[in-house]
């Protein structure tokens, strides 16, 4: 980790205030996601993921001073830096103690240098994937439970490599998310010996995507890998692919990966295939149980952002404090071995633990394990479309 520098002479007065006369009763957790824009159908769950471990802990009653958790909701857009940035210098405003989020990359970016920093505000985001985010000097303020695209690009070799894919063409939304993803994956594909016969930006938004598609169908491939997203740009070059005949299979990275692609798609994408970070075992299954059918406790980052909240929690009770300076440098000693392994349904049990002076393997949903910068190792949940959904054929 790099050095800890001292929160900022606001972020001191907002937690002086805070726990003026002992620990406040009301912890406020912000929770920034882009409820609009081009993946508004993941942000649901995902905002319901980070709710439901902040009831949790508040029905506990065991967190600081039985503190209760409120969440107060805020929107990206997912690509809007502007609205990113006063909305998240809102929720200081309103006094978040922990800001869950962003969600895309590039507005994560945005508000950790132009909110987070200036205000000593710990981020962290469930969904921000950029490998440009791993080297930000960000004060130690900034972590993530999803892995880097780096790792995916990784992942995402592999899958092909084993599905006998030998060529490639390449789209990618025209921002840092987009371009990082793009980059790891037409590294890691070539090092296995695969052609990438094109790499070409797309703009989210547009009503056609001819021009695009004419050039992605002049250079071929066995099959289009399509990093973008899901409810916009993506979905736009997919339905130009089918529409002209030029492509009949994609490669479905982490941001076009949710139930909307194949319901708005339908049939015509069975058979297409790609991944995005999640885990299986005890973890996830708990998190299914506890969910029930109040949300989808498996669509994309909603593991993560209950594990991203959690994290603040757990942090807190470590410090006792809500002060962003103090609790920070505890993020990692929650998350990682040694101690005892704790997940969904379990984090009244970890405060009672961490209040006794013991310590924790915070494991979660998504088997959280920080590694460098404050960034999640990450497993890979490997999907294909069958009969006009996504199917979970494995992990990586």
């Amino acid at each position: 980790m790099k050095k800890l520098v001292l929160a900022s002479t606001a972020a001191a007065l907002m937690a002086t205030t805070a726990l003026a006369g002992g620990h406040a009763k009301e912890v406020k957790l912000g929770i920034l996601f882009g409820f609009t824009g081009p993946i508004e159908s993941l942000t649901g769950p995902m905002a319901a993921g980070a709710e439901m471990a902040m009831a949790e802990v508040t029905e506990s009653g065991k967190l600081l001073d039985a503190a209760t958790v409120t969440a107060l909701r805020a929107d990206t857009g997912c690509i809007d830096n502007g609205l990113s940035t006063s909305n998240g210098e809102r929720l200081i405003a309103e006094g978040i103690n922990g800001l869950i989020g962003g969600d895309c990359s590039g507005v994560t970016g945005a508000i950790l240098q132009n909110v987070a920093i200036p205000n000593g505000m710990v981020m962290i985001s469930p969904s921000a994937t950029s490998p440009g985010l791993s080297t930000v000097e960000d004060n130690d303020l900034f972590f993530r439970t999803a892995p880097s695209d780096a790792r995916e690009g990784q992942v995402m070799a592999e899958i092909l490599q084993e599905r006998g894919v030998k060529s490639i063409a390449l789209t990618y939304t025209n921002n840092d998310y987009g371009k990082g993803l793009a980059d790891a994956i037409q590294s890691n594909f070539e090092a296995v010996g695969g052609e990438v016969t094109i790499v070409a930006a797309h703009e989210d938004g547009k009503a056609d995507y001819s021009a695009e598609m004419g050039a992605l169908a002049s250079a071929g491939g066995d099959l289009l890998v399509v990093a973008g997203y899901l409810d916009q740009g993506g979905l736009g070059i997919i339905n130009a692919a089918l529409d002209t005949g030029a492509f009949d299979t994609f490669g479905l990275p982490g941001g076009m990966i949710g139930d909307s692609l194949p319901n708005n798609v339908g049939s015509a994408l069975n058979g297409s295939y790609g991944q995005i970070a999640g885990s299986g075992g005890e973890g996830i299954e708990k998190l299914k149980e506890m969910a029930g059918d109040a949300f989808d406790a498996t669509s994309p980052y909603t593991p993560e952002s209950y594990d991203a909240a959690a994290l603040f929690m757990l942090a807190m009770q470590a410090a006792d404090s809500l002060d962003p300076a103090e609790y920070g440098k505890h993020i990692l000693d929650v998350a990682n071995a040694p101690g005892e392994k704790i997940y969904p349904g379990e984090l009244g049990k970890a405060l009672d633990i961490i209040r006794g002076g013991g310590d924790v393997d915070y494991v979660g949903a998504s088997a959280v394990e920080l590694i460098g910068p404050g960034e999640s190792a990450g497993t890979y949940r490997m999907i294909e479309v069958q009969d006009g959904a996504n199917v979970t054929i494995g992990f990586k």
